[in-house]
């Protein structure tokens, strides 16, 4: 009798013993599951950018792009100051992993020009999201602020020899006001009164319509996007300061190049197109040096 009633004791002691480990199976289960889920997130963190440092930016213009931009440098016959000239001036940063610069400001006997190069490197402090990632949204804001035409596109000329504009064929020069005052420019007095080929400039030849390719607009031949941006101040009692900035991102590093002129005659403004050639010729260089 006593063995009859241990038998059912044993058997609802191995009974719970079952039911328990069946419960930390399921609970076992859980855990299993929810670390591979863990693992798939930590491999979907995103990866850094290309760059971990940027280059020294007073040495990132040779001289002879310096003698072009900057003209008063030849004209300067002390020693000492030509050097400190080409030189230029370090700004101002508290993180040279992050952002750098460097301004170049010289005069000579036709204008006082300004140069400033500027080298951001982005890093994003979300694993979730790339360096590249954060820098393009950067870089997106930055074209946000420079408020470029809604006409400017990458291929802004070819759009317009070809009568295509944002996939509305027209087949007419005429389809947008600037175009058509781009094309009576040449009837006015005020463009034909100053054919200087040497590409200087005056007030009645700076006050005519800007043609549609020398417009502020987006880039598409410069790092993985670009834009320019081009400015000329009011003149007022003075000469008309004309600043020309070109912008672009390759990967996670956001290069600016602000190139500004101020002539020494009231009434003159720089050459658009002068200018323009120059900065993109500057930030295809340094583009170029990023690249190698």
């Amino acid at each position: 009798m006593q063995r009859k009633a241990y038998v059912p004791g044993v058997a609802a002691l191995l009974a719970a013993l079952l039911a328990g480990c069946t419960g930390s199976s399921g609970d076992g289960g859980t855990t299993d599951d929810a670390n591979p889920g863990q693992a798939g997130t930590a491999s979907a963190a995103a990866q850094p950018g290309k760059y971990r440092v940027l280059p020294e930016p007073c040495g990132a213009v040779g001289r002879g792009t310096l003698d072009s931009l900057l003209p008063g440098i030849k004209q300067l016959t002390d020693e000492e100051q030509r050097e400190n000239a080409y030189a230029g001036e370090a700004t101002l940063t508290y993180d040279t992993d992050r952002k750098v610069g460097c301004r170049w400001k010289v005069e000579s006997t036709d204008a006082t020009d300004h140069l400033l190069v500027d080298f951001e490197r982005v890093v994003s402090y979300d694993t979730t999201v790339s360096d590249d990632t954060e820098a393009q949204q950067l870089f997106g804001t930055k074209e946000e602020a420079a408020d470029l035409p809604e006409v400017a596109s990458p291929s802004a000329a070819s759009d317009v020899e070809t009568g295509e504009t944002g996939g509305t064929s027209t087949g007419s020069p005429t389809a947008t006001p600037t175009d058509a005052a781009s094309a009576s420019a040449p009837a006015t007095p005020s463009s034909t009164a100053s054919p200087s080929p040497s590409g200087s400039s005056s007030p009645s030849s700076t006050t005519s319509a800007t043609p549609t390719d020398l417009q502020p607009r987006l880039l598409d031949d410069l790092g993985d996007e670009a834009f320019l941006d081009d400015a000329l101040g009011s003149s007022g009692s003075t000469a008309q300061q004309r600043t020309v900035t070109v912008a672009f991102r390759t990967s996670n590093v956001i290069v600016t190049i602000e190139y500004a002129e101020q002539p020494t005659t009231i009434g003159v403004a720089p050459d658009s197109k002068e200018m323009q050639d120059k900065a993109r010729k500057l930030a295809a260089q340094l583009a170029e040096a990023l690249a190698e």
